[in-house]
């Protein structure tokens, strides 16, 4: 299920107008959400046992800096990327003109931190982004859902639109929910 948000009264020649941003649902999504993680050492080690999708390590970094196709088949291929702190320089070298046009940049990690938790938090996360159509769509849940959880997931979302608005949800002009192929409902606010 998706939620559509059409907005009014907002300026997106503003760069403060145009959202950008990941957080995290209290209810997560059905669908798995991929994560690749990009580490060396003890943390791809422990990455491949919290059941990370994919682990890079720097050699096959190296690698897909070489070849465009395969970088840009990556980018698409999982929604959200973790890198190791030490190797950020590389990755940017590497991956930063594939993954930052689709708002992919890897979360730096530190070198000892438990990626347990982190990959966890990425698997519940989505993006709101507003460029230069006063739209949001996101994923909230699906249709075998609970409804309080995919409500609670909505209430979730519009909490945090409502901190970046500028009139709050009176820039909100249309809220429909639909499912992926099937025509939009409108909500009351």
């Amino acid at each position: 299920m998706d939620l559509v948000i059409t907005l009014r009264n907002l300026d997106l020649k503003k760069p403060e107008n145009r959202i950008n941003e990941l957080f995290e649902l209290p209810n997560p999504l059905p669908k798995p959400v991929k994560v690749c993680v990009i580490a060396s050492g003890a943390m791809a080690v422990n990455a491949k046992k919290a059941g990370a999708d994919e682990v890079i390590d720097k050699e096959a970094l190296e690698k897909l800096g070489r070849d465009k196709k395969a970088a840009k088949k990556l980018a698409k291929e999982f929604d959200f990327f973790v890198a190791e702190a030490p190797l950020m320089p590389l990755v940017g070298k590497t991956l930063g003109s594939v993954l930052g046009p689709h708002g992919k940049m890897p979360t730096p990690v530190p070198p000892n931190a438990s990626i347990d938790p982190i990959l966890a938090k990425h698997r519940r996360m989505i993006r709101l982004r507003i460029k230069d159509q006063p739209v949001i769509q996101c994923r909230i849940g699906s249709e075998d859902m609970p409804t309080e959880k995919v409500a609670e997931n909505i209430q979730t979302v519009l909490t945090r639109l409502e901190t970046r608005l500028e009139k709050g949800l009176k820039n909100i002009h249309l809220l429909q929910v639909k499912t992926t192929m099937g025509s939009p409902v409108p909500v009351e606010l």
